[in-house]
């Protein structure tokens, strides 16, 4: 596929666009370059508490949560010591880790005060209550829960309406508790 696409003057090729994506697609993982597994491993394994499900030597790891085969990838392959890409140039904005419920993602706050990561900031979307903060690498990280969809914002049209407001972090604390 040509990556100069024309779009708007190709109505034939534009109209692979009109047809969304199967509906049960989704993500299944994100690899991370990092510079030191061991380093990358101790806050997603420890601090967050995902799982260990294999490693290949000191370059790459996979964990995981569920016993799921991976659901992210760590490696240093390209970047074993190497200093995080610099601030305003194209790469991952952040990764987004989906919890299933607000109790889970406030244990997920607590583990986080307990080992003094910083959070880069607290929002409620409306959809979605989030907490994010940077690994050790520098990678922006997502943790968060969606409410209920009958529990998300709509205009009186019934289009979806999200926002970001202050997200009440010791609430969040105590139910996590």
């Amino acid at each position: 596929m040509s990556a100069d696409l024309d779009v708007a003057n190709d109505s034939q090729r534009a109209a692979i666009f009109n047809k969304p994506i199967d509906a049960g697609v989704g993500i299944g993982h994100v690899h991370l370059k990092v510079a030191d597994i061991d380093r990358a491993l101790a806050f997603y394994c420890s601090v967050l508490g995902f799982q260990l499900m294999q490693r290949y030597g000191g370059e790459a790891a996979f964990i995981s949560a569920g016993g799921y085969h991976h659901h992210i990838g760590l490696n240093t392959w390209e970047s074993k010591g190497a200093p995080p890409p610099p601030r305003g140039t194209t790469g991952l904005f952040h990764l987004a880790v989906l919890y299933p419920t607000r109790a889970a993602l406030g244990d997920a706050l607590r583990r986080l005060a307990e080992a003094g990561i910083p959070l880069d900031g607290a929002s409620d979307h409306g959809v979605s209550e989030a907490l994010y903060l940077r690994d050790p690498d520098e990678n922006g990280v997502e943790l968060y829960w969606d409410r209920p969809k009958e529990k998300w914002p709509r205009t009186s049209d019934g289009k979806l309406q999200m926002y970001t407001r202050r997200l009440d972090l010791e609430s969040l604390l105590k139910e996590g508790a």
